[in-house]
């Protein structure tokens, strides 16, 4: 058996082994998030120098492009020259601008969640302050922006005229975040709690569950409402 001074160091040396255990899985977590980080931010400098490269090749075919309608003009081909402007209007049209709110993260997931709503026809108005969010961790912070952005998407897809509005903005020491979408029939009234099961596909459930958590967690604050013919969702985070 062992005496006690042995006891002592072993039970001395399962303690540090645990320890050095945890420290560890709590490192693998760090590079894990440091990682997806990096993954984030290098995906949205992609994204930036597409839309430059874009915008720089309609510059370039611009001065052409008012040649060919002052030909049109000059010959008294007015239909020609409307067309083809028309043509270039939706050319431009096509060219969204870049939203920078000074948060990379922020400025990477509005970009991508407002181009898909674009793609499917969701007309999308945003009003984007410069907010940080500091007090949420990256990983929170994605997963509530995600989600709401998501389900007002998929709720949108839904309606036949799709429309959502999207505000980041600062009010009273808090950083907020406010998403609304058009929709034709109340989705409170027959699941007042938002809440998804595998029988039930309503949109606004997914997700909801782990947004109130989070919000919850940060001290923070949530509402979930309809109003004016909007599902509405305001989130409110300690500066």
């Amino acid at each position: 058996m062992k005496n006690k001074r042995e006891q002592k160091e072993s039970d001395v040396l399962r303690q540090q082994n645990l320890e050095l255990f945890a420290e560890n899985q709590e490192l693998r977590v760090q590079l894990e998030h440091y990682k997806w980080q990096l993954e984030q931010t290098e995906k949205q400098e992609q994204e930036i120098r597409l839309l430059h490269s874009r915008v720089r090749k309609l510059k370039h075919d611009m001065r052409n492009h008012i040649l060919v309608i002052a030909s049109y003009l000059n010959g008294g081909e007015y239909p020609e020259a409307r067309a083809y402007t028309s043509e270039i209007l939706d050319r431009l049209s096509a060219v969204q601008s870049y939203v920078e709110t000074g948060n990379s993260l922020l400025n990477h997931i509005l970009n991508e969640k407002l181009e898909v709503a674009r793609k499917n026809g969701i007309d999308v108005k945003a009003e984007i302050g410069q907010v940080s969010f500091a007090r949420l961790q990256s990983i929170d912070f994605s997963a509530i922006f995600n989600n709401l952005l998501d389900n007002a998407i998929e709720a949108c897809k839904k309606e036949q005229t799709g429309e959502m509005v999207v505000k980041v903005y600062r009010k009273k020491g808090y950083d907020a975040l406010s998403v609304r979408n058009r929709i034709t029939e109340s989705v409170l009234e027959g699941n007042p709690e938002l809440v998804t099961t595998k029988q039930e596909k309503a949109i606004h459930g997914l997700g909801v569950s782990q947004v109130k958590e989070i919000v919850d967690k940060n001290g923070g604050m949530y509402d979930f409402y309809e109003e004016d013919g909007y599902f509405c969702v305001n989130i409110f985070i300690p500066q």
